[in-house]
């Protein structure tokens, strides 16, 4: 399967449900829908579609009204709007209340690109991660887009489910399989555990295949629920290789590394190396580069991969 941006899955997915008979979903967009991909849904049930503009605040306050009334509202902006600009309505309006909005916020991390630092979200996982009922999905190619979508779609309360813009590798087959609070390993190993969410997960796959090649056995974990997160499966893991490497393209502090460290000191006590955004804004660039520039490459979890067996030998 061609390389795809996890966002693509947006449009489609929820296309698919109203197909299979959802007449509960609906879908709300800040000005953004060719951005989101779903103008794609807009084209196919117009009716089921709503233009808030550049409104995000209020955007969020009519999808808990809609949630209220029984429907089943997708909220889409950009992920520095949908989770940033709006922050008062989803606590307030949406968690508070324990409305079944699923938000599905695009453009996340660094790899938005020349927009710069402005646009880059990286701190939205721990604005969410924090909120009271909120679930957060982070899915790390277009098949587990479709099925995190899914998930939150059939699943009771709100969601946040953060959706990249450029196209990653497909990692998945047709037939895998996914499921809220659970965890996939991907690659099993013996010396290392790399935990990943997100477009960073093929980076971890490649960066076991660099580790391979030095002798070192490192297992691969797709973290794709982030709340409820998957203790166990990490825990397991952690007590196999006895280290472990976070991998996240968003801050080092409330994300996927906050979690792991929480699981690992209340069971398994071992080294622990944090490859993220390192408490920093973003920064204009191409996406690669960017990458390369805030240490989120598959390089960078090699060596910290290296750190962390270092550290526990």
């Amino acid at each position: 399967m061609a390389d795809r941006a996890t966002r693509e899955a947006l449009g489609a997915t929820l296309i698919e449900l109203v197909a299979e008979g959802r007449d509960d979903i609906v879908s709300l967009d800040a000005d953004l829908a060719k951005a989101t991909t779903t103008v794609k849904f807009k084209a196919a049930y117009p009716d089921r579609f709503f233009d808030m503009g550049i409104a995000e605040a209020n955007m969020m306050g009519t999808a808990a009204g809609l949630a209220a009334g029984g429907r089943t509202p997708f909220a889409s902006s950009f992920a520095v709007f949908a989770a940033g600009r709006a922050y008062d309505q989803i606590r307030n309006s949406i968690c508070y209340a324990n409305l079944g909005v699923k938000i599905a916020a695009t453009h996340a991390g660094v790899t938005v690109g020349p927009d710069g630092g402005s646009h880059q979200m990286v701190e939205d996982i721990a604005l969410m991660r924090v909120l009271p009922n909120m679930q957060v999905l982070v899915p790390a190619d277009f098949r587990s887009a479709c099925a995190a979508i899914r998930i939150a779609s059939e699943a009771p309360g709100p969601f946040y489910v953060r959706l990249g813009r450029p196209a990653v590798p497909a990692i998945y087959s047709d037939d895998a399989t996914f499921e809220l609070g659970r965890s996939n390993v991907l690659r099993a190993g013996t010396d290392v555990t790399l935990v990943a969410c997100g477009g960073m997960v093929s980076r971890a796959l490649a960066a076991a295949d660099a580790l391979a090649a030095e002798g070192f056995s490192a297992e691969v974990i797709d973290a794709m629920s982030l709340k409820p997160f998957d203790a166990a499966t990490l825990v397991t893991s952690a007590a196999k290789t006895g280290a472990v490497v976070s991998c996240e393209e968003h801050s080092v502090i409330g994300g996927l590394g906050s979690a792991v460290a929480v699981a690992l000191a209340e069971n398994v006590p071992c080294p622990l190396e944090l490859v993220g955004v390192k408490d920093v804004f973003g920064t204009s660039g191409e996406p690669e580069p960017l990458m390369v520039h805030f240490s989120l490459t598959a390089d960078d979890i090699a060596a910290a991969a290296r750190r962390a067996i270092a550290r526990a030998s």
